[in-house]
């Protein structure tokens, strides 16, 4: 069976370190992008964009970021995570200093859309999540992600008010390139995750083998499916929310809360999501956080805007929002082992950062040709129907690669 070890690396670089740096990256990467949101009005409006156009570059970001981690992740389970960490920071800052100087919808793709996107997928969860996962023993490898994790959800409660407070002080201009600034810390932090973890594997697999294994097993294309779900709506909310609660008769300070708020609530939500992902079935947790999803977003669209309306809602999607990442790198992790974690996860985000391209998109679209998001909202319900469903037939035993290194030395 798949039951890889993970032998230590040598010097200062232990468990501790790794984890606590790990989670220090994600802070810094998920948080500001967690803010971009608070970005669409002021920019739109001091340069005379629609929201498709603001939109349509963060689009192209999470698609670039999902095109891009499966290459991040191959090169770091080959190579190692420190060099494609600093690449990643280095892309990240760059991004967000141009992004402060673009002036067209061109500029703001190239920024914005190219460099941050493949930023992201350098310095987020494929590459950084890979490492944690062979550093962790299989019994505590959900929980040390959940860890990890909930320090990119501790991020996107920080760096949310961090990220208004610069623009109400400084304007939007000047907050992006303060925040290239703590992007570039990625670059020092990536030290702590370099070079290559050695991990026995049983089955000697090669890249190309593991990729079909994962490619012929129905459960990784569920999985990859039900993860696209969680795209969608996580970017559709994290882009759209503030201006959707402005457009009711809220403020921008309470989209910003709101968008905190779903952040501090994902802390814990992470933690219990890695914490219960090591004593229950993945798969049913997902499912549960699915169906969960499915009825907040049906009450919030329905009931009146009020504060606890927007409270209740935030703290649901919350407590679920990054929840799906622990579960699903874990399960990766056990059923295929963790030889390729990174490169296999990878491809599964692929799923998410497609469904987070439509998400972010068909909101502005939506809003700019009927003037409403009500039907993309309708498309989140039923869509986390499906995916609730979806994960509930996926296999979650681990695979033996016995009969592949037979066939290998045949």
């Amino acid at each position: 069976m798949n039951a890889p070890a993970a032998l230590a690396l040598p010097g200062w670089r232990t468990p501790t370190v790794v984890l606590a740096c790990a989670a220090a990256i994600l802070f810094i990467a998920l948080g500001t992008r967690q803010g971009f949101g608070l970005f669409l009005q002021p920019m739109c409006s001091a340069l005379g964009w629609g929201r498709e156009t603001f939109s349509a570059a963060i689009a192209l970001q999470n698609l670039l970021w999902g095109l891009a981690q499966p290459f991040a992740g191959a090169i770091a389970d080959r190579y190692g995570a420190g060099r494609v960490l600093v690449v990643g920071g280095l892309s990240y800052a760059a991004g967000l200093v141009l992004m402060a100087y673009s002036s067209t919808g061109l500029e703001l793709g190239l920024s914005t859309g190219v460099l941050i996107g493949i930023g992201l997928s350098a310095c987020s969860f494929g590459v950084v999540l890979g490492v944690v996962g062979r550093r962790a023993p299989p019994e505590r490898r959900t929980i040390a992600l959940g860890i990890a994790g909930a320090g990119g959800s501790i991020g996107q409660f920080a760096m949310l008010p961090y990220s208004q407070a610069l623009i109400a002080q400084f304007g939007w201009f000047n907050a992006l390139v303060v925040l290239a600034a703590s992007a570039f810390l990625i670059v020092p932090l990536a030290a702590a995750l370099a070079g290559r973890t050695t991990v026995a594997h049983g089955g000697g697999q090669g890249i190309g083998q593991a990729l079909r294994e994962a490619g012929q097993h129905k459960g990784f294309w569920l999985l990859t499916g039900s993860f696209l779900v969680c795209g969608f709506q996580t970017l559709f909310i994290m882009v759209h929310l503030p201006a959707y609660l402005v457009d009711r008769g809220g403020t921008a300070l309470e989209g910003m809360t709101a968008l905190a708020a779903i952040g501090l609530a994902n802390v814990v939500g992470s933690f219990v999501c890695g914490y219960l992902g090591d004593r229950y079935s993945k798969k049913r947790l997902l499912g549960g956080i699915y169906a969960l999803r499915a009825v907040a977003i049906t009450a919030f669209v329905l009931m009146p805007l009020s504060t606890w309306s927007i409270a209740v809602f935030a703290i649901v999607m919350g407590a679920t929002w990054l929840g799906t990442v622990p579960l699903t790198n874990s399960l990766v992790a056990q059923i295929f082992g963790v030889q390729y974690l990174s490169t296999l996860f990878s491809l599964a985000w692929l799923g998410h950062q497609v469904g987070a391209f439509a998400g972010a998109w068909l909101g502005g679209y939506a809003f700019d040709t009927t003037g409403s998001y009500a039907a993309v909202w309708i498309i989140a319900i039923g869509a986390s129907v499906v995916a609730a469903a979806a994960c509930l037939p996926i296999d979650e035993r681990t695979l033996r690669v016995s009969a592949v290194a037979e066939g290998a030395k045949g």
